[in-house]
């Protein structure tokens, strides 16, 4: 079988779907951005884009111009390896950069299967869910709607989809569910795993933290609204004061992964806006911002979290969170759709409205108090990710056998 990935990070979600297949056999092949600086696990080849749209057109169909300009860019490096003799028997692309559009065009005989992550909607999901920090004008409504149009453009194409959630299918309109399969890309249980023994140092080693120590642990790619960097930093002074001994750990950065940058008038970010509303009412020795580290460092600080807080509007749910779980952490999650899939309220993790900030408060410090309480809940989280979302014996081999029945197909 002759498979084609298509991704402007390639490998980002074929990451391990990759060598499995290049394992059973397979020619696999892969087109990516020459933007992207990530080492080749496969031949690649990569397209050039940088292309603006043109001048003229109003803000609204500037970003479906620069998902057709991305499209044609990939479409005609597609075209040159058909001329050379190749043709894949599956194309595996995502849904959302217009990189997918025209590959039909260029082989109609291949096999489509999109990794539909999500698709955007004017109610219900991410759009209006938090009015104080995005507000919900005609403008963004009219944005959301144009932006639907490469997506659902896309998804015309496609002869299957793919996505990791139940929820994540359900925001596509009924007409596209049916060819979405729900897949998530797996969790490597082993490796995210409860570890006794481990140790982490801040500061050049002048702070030493372990299992049993009162370790806050709150990560974001990037500190931002939509996984609720603002809810669990006004809820920290509460939290600082009741426990004096525990310690925050904070990982992310300042760019913008999902939503819009803040007005410049507030403050240069979105960690340092909100950073301002509270640092003069707690203990800043014990709070640590401490930016983005390598994935080694990130499972070793779950191994060490006491409590970790997860939010996230109704939008995609992070992986780290399921490797938190992995990792026997107790989560504290937001009472939101993509959350509550996974986590039910007192049975392996608790739940918290998204907007309650004196809930939030009282959650960790409940959970600080009285860890004994709910170590049957970190047994329980961890069994959910082995049980639903083992990368080598769940997800892993339902990836396989996705794209190969597409060739069979």
């Amino acid at each position: 079988m002759q498979t084609l990935f298509v991704h402007q990070n390639f490998p980002a979600q074929y990451l391990h779907v990759t060598p499995a297949l290049v394992a059973r056999g397979h020619a696999v092949r892969a087109i990516t951005d020459t933007a992207n600086k990530k080492p080749e696990i496969v031949p690649t080849e990569r397209y050039t884009f940088g292309e603006k749209p043109p001048t003229g057109l109003t803000p609204l169909a500037t970003q479906y111009a620069e998902h057709v300009q991305r499209g044609q860019a990939v479409a005609q490096l597609a075209a040159k390896m058909r001329s050379s003799g190749y043709t894949p028997d599956v194309i595996c692309g995502h849904l959302g950069w217009g990189e997918t559009l025209f590959l039909k065009d260029v082989w109609p005989s291949a096999k489509l299967l999109l990794h539909a992550e999500f698709f955007y909607q004017t109610t219900g999901a991410d759009v209006g869910f938090d009015d104080a920090i995005y507000p919900n004008t005609l403008r963004s409504l009219l944005r959301v709607r144009a932006r639907q149009a490469s997506l659902l453009l896309a998804m015309s194409t496609a002869d299957r989809a793919q996505t990791p959630t139940r929820w994540q299918a359900q925001v596509f309109p009924p007409a596209e569910r049916a060819k979405i399969s729900v897949v998530h890309e797996g969790i490597d249980t082993t490796g995210c795993a409860p570890n006794a023994d481990t140790v982490i140092q801040l500061k050049n080693g002048s702070i030493t933290l372990r299992p049993g120590d009162e370790v806050i642990t709150f990560v974001n790619r990037n500190l931002e609204p939509y996984r609720g960097y603002h809810i669990f930093m006004r809820a920290l002074p509460k939290v600082m004061a009741a426990r004096p001994n525990a310690r925050v750990i904070i990982v992310g950065g300042d760019e913008i992964s999902y939503g819009g940058p803040p007005d410049p008038s507030l403050g240069p970010n979105w960690r340092e806006i909100f950073f301002r509303e509270v640092r003069d009412k707690m203990d800043l020795s014990r709070v640590h911002f401490v930016g983005k580290i390598p994935y080694a460092v990130f499972v070793q600080l779950m191994q060490v979290s006491a409590v970790h807080p997860y939010l996230t509007y109704p939008f995609v749910l992070s992986w780290s969170m399921l490797e938190a779980m992995s990792c026997g952490a107790l989560i504290i999650g937001s009472r939101t759709p993509p959350v509550e899939e996974v986590i039910t309220d007192g049975q392996n993790g608790k739940l918290v409205d998204f907007f309650d900030v004196n809930g939030w408060s009282d959650a960790i410090i409940d959970a600080l108090a009285d860890p004994s309480r709910y170590k049957s809940l970190r047994t329980a989280a961890r069994k959910t990710i082995v049980e639903r979302y083992d990368l080598k014996t769940i997800c892993l081999p339902q990836q396989v056998a996705l794209v190969e029945g597409m060739a069979r197909a």
